[in-house]
């Protein structure tokens, strides 16, 4: 049985509230003609959620001009058995199938899965090339990167991106010598940990010049927990990282995946889904720092879906970076929307 939402924690992840997010006002979508590239959303089958083709197509097909995804790993369907090593392998063998279902036209224009990162473990140190090449075999040609997540924070109530998480993984020997693995393969690197963490990306970037490193969700910034009320410190200290990982130029960063760890916008109470403003107010200052730092060719808008469909549905979230860059000129909106991921990803269709 679904946990009711108002028992819903920050840093957790839960069905959406379909009922909840239909009493959003309809409104018009907005520059329906600008070609979108949604560069992070997941495929899965949870105990209490499904998000597959059909309900990533019903959000896709919500009026935004989705030309074509990338898919992010999610520990979703493993291999049952073999080395545990290769086992994340299945889950880029399930996408390319769900991608090769969308080359078929029969589901739509927008090319779903043109890109798939998936997970290695990359503490593998160079016993990990025989993985990557056995995620390139799977990926039959879309597989682009991995993500191998490092978020730590000494606080029980944030949730570290794996039970046994320890700071410092981006660091450490073996995980780097993996690292000079991927690189070599020509394949990109999510990376995904907490704001506090900014400067274990920033030494990472510094010494692999030559990876195209992807940093997710505006760099992790928190907002719950020990950080909740505490924007005042929070965002200056984020801001200063951010700005210090923009003077990496392999760098591109994601903008988007602030609902859940964010936590600035309390949807877990809210009467009705907000609207695409609302949303834009929020994360205006987060976007905006981001744009400013990098420029629009090394960021990304992201939906991080179907995680921050607890918040906002797919229509008004589109809307909502759109309001945020409304003033910005054709080509920045080109790369913002699009370019970017395509370039950094070096996706084709």
């Amino acid at each position: 049985m679904p946990t009711p939402r108002s028992h819903w924690q920050f840093g957790r992840i839960y069905a959406p509230d379909e009922a909840w997010l239909a009493t959003a006002s309809a409104e018009p979508i907005l520059d329906p003609d600008l070609p979108i590239v949604d560069p992070h959303h997941h495929l899965w089958v949870r105990e209490d959620h499904r998000y597959l083709l059909d309900e990533l197509l019903a959000d896709l097909n919500t009026g935004h001009n989705i030309v074509a995804t990338v898919f992010l790993e999610c520990r979703s369907m493993y291999r049952a058995d073999g080395p545990s090593e290769m086992r994340p392998v299945g889950e880029t063998e399930f996408v390319a199938g769900i991608g090769a279902m969308s080359d078929s036209g029969g589901y739509g224009n927008a090319r779903v899965a043109a890109g798939i990162v998936g997970y290695a473990d990359l503490t593998l140190g160079e016993r990990v090339e025989p993985v990557l090449r056995a995620h390139l075999r799977a990926g039959g040609g879309r597989f682009r990167g991995v993500r191998h997540s490092a978020g730590w924070d000494a606080s029980p109530g944030i949730g570290n991106s794996r039970p046994d998480m320890r700071a410092g993984l981006y660091a450490r020997e073996d995980f780097r010598a993996g690292l000079r693995q991927l690189t070599a393969l020509g394949l990109a690197f999510d990376a995904w940990l907490y704001h506090p963490q900014l400067g274990d990306v920033v030494d990472l970037a510094r010494a692999f010049p030559d990876t195209t490193i992807v940093m997710g969700h505006v760099g992790g910034v928190l907002g719950y927990g020990p950080y909740a009320g505490k924007w005042d410190e929070v965002r200056p200290a984020w801001r200063n990282s951010m700005r210090e990982l923009a003077s990496c130029p392999n760098v591109v960063v994601k903008l988007g995946g602030m609902v859940n760890r964010g936590a600035a916008y309390d949807f877990h109470g809210a009467a009705t889904a907000p609207s695409s403003e609302a949303m834009a107010a929020v994360w205006r200052p987060y976007i905006e720092t981001c744009i400013e730092a990098f420029g629009a060719r090394r960021c990304m808008f992201e939906s991080n879906f179907p995680v921050d469909k607890m918040a906002v549905g797919y229509a008004a979230l589109w809307n909502a970076f759109k309001r945020i860059v409304a003033g910005a000129s054709s080509d920045e909106k080109a790369a913002l929307f699009a370019g970017t991921a395509k370039r950094a990803y070096r996706l084709e269709w």
